[in-house]
């Protein structure tokens, strides 16, 4: 029978580059720029790795179809680059890919690198065809503020929430996250605001405005794997491993059954159950001390909250408005400022996220730094709330 990955393979160097408008960049100087980090906090040499996985979302607009960007860029020794794609958990699995080669034992060493170059192409944020970025995914008059809008109306018709109590809830996330952001010389957003702009910006999809919407960017984040036996042999004591990796992607029910209302995100319950198993976890809320989830909207962290079994299911509002996912509370929630601070370059978010919890885990974080964590969380999510892919990882500490 299948046990699973957890503990069998350790991260040992990770890199992430500064997210943001970055003109002066080329997709390829951007995986440079992540990969020189991440080799030397590995202590290895280029020539040791193995395999590699370059996770892209939007091809050719970014920088090619192949896998070449990478190889190229990095000089690397001819070994096997695999480029993948999964919409915006296309970083996470390109992460997965490196960590199961090794789990396999097919190589000792993997790298796994996620890039995406989107303010060079115009990618405004809203879907337009007429650029040429988007496939059968986009529906006809179908935005993505407009779908996540549709699961905010969803989720307080269910729970009869107060819509101004649903919108306080949504601020604080936003105020929340800006907060988190400020502290991070990387993120792209580095500005706190208040609640009152939260409250009162501009409406783009109701009840979202606009600090309720993640921004666009452009960065890349890169992953060295190795085996946790090999991680002892090269003297690694205190080590990152990977917990868990799973993936539900949607196969047709939220759109052809009644059964689920809009309200929730059926995907990620799927993922983060079989996450928990592979994991060894059984009460979220008491083990993970922190989180980094798709918070593309703020209503999206939100409702994943319940999703992922951190509060009870129609509790989300009254857990955020407590502070339950503050840095200060009692499972944080997107310590390095999320996707709202940090925009969205599809194919680096995932090992974004991953990147975060390894610094906390190992104890590198600075200003933001949280006491002491043991067990982290990331989640994705990509498409629609009513089409989509979920990815849910666990990473922790394990003691050689």
């Amino acid at each position: 029978m299948a046990k699973g990955i957890k503990d069998k393979v350790a991260i040992i160097g990770m890199g992430c580059t500064r997210f943001g408008e970055r003109w002066d960049c080329g997709p390829e100087e951007l995986i440079v720029e992540a990969f020189r980090e991440a080799l030397a906090d590995a202590g290895v040499d280029r020539n040791d790795i193995e395999m590699a996985w370059l996770g892209l979302f939007f091809q050719e607009q970014s920088a090619g179809k192949s896998a070449l960007p990478l190889s190229m860029s990095l000089r690397l020794p001819n070994i096997p680059v695999t480029r993948v794609e999964n919409m915006c958990a296309t970083g996470t699995e390109a992460l997965r890919g490196a960590v199961y080669a090794v789990a396999a034992g097919a190589c000792d060493i993997a790298l796994a690198v996620g890039v995406e170059k989107l303010k060079d192409t115009g990618y405004p944020g809203l879907p337009e065809r007429s650029k040429g970025t988007f496939d059968d995914l986009w529906l006809p008059n179908a935005t993505a503020p407009g779908a996540f809008a549709q699961l905010a109306s969803a989720y307080q018709a269910r729970h009869q929430c107060n819509p101004t109590d649903m919108k306080r809830a949504m601020a604080h996330i936003s105020v929340k996250s800006h907060a988190n952001g400020a502290l991070n010389p990387k993120a792209h957003l580095r500005r706190e605001i208040t609640e009152e702009q939260a409250m009162n910006a501009p409406m783009i999809a109701a009840p979202l405005g606009l600090y309720d919407c993640c921004g666009v960017s452009d960065g890349a984040a890169c992953a060295i794997v190795t085996s946790v036996e090999k991680a002892r042999e090269m003297g690694i004591k205190d080590m990152v491993t990977v917990k868990a990796m799973q993936l539900a992607p949607s196969n047709g029910l939220e759109m052809s059954n009644n059964a689920w209302d809009g309200s929730y995100l059926l995907t990620t319950r799927i993922a983060a159950e079989r996450a928990y198993k592979e994991a060894g976890i059984s009460d979220p809320r008491k083990e993970l001390d922190m989180t980094e989830v798709h918070d593309c909207f703020s209503v999206t962290e939100l409702v994943v909250m319940e999703d992922l079994g951190l509060c009870p299911e129609g509790g989300a509002i009254k857990a955020v408005l407590d502070g339950e996912f503050d840095r200060d509370g009692n499972v944080p929630c997107q310590i390095d400022g999320g996707l709202k601070c940090f925009g969205h370059p599809i194919g680096a978010s995932g090992l974004r996220m991953a990147y975060e919890m390894y610094l906390q885990l190992l104890g590198r974080a600075g200003e933001r730094q949280l006491a002491s964590p043991s067990l982290g969380l990331t989640h994705n999510l990509g498409g629609h709330p009513f089409r989509n892919v979920a990815s849910v990882s666990v990473f922790g500490l394990h003691s050689a």
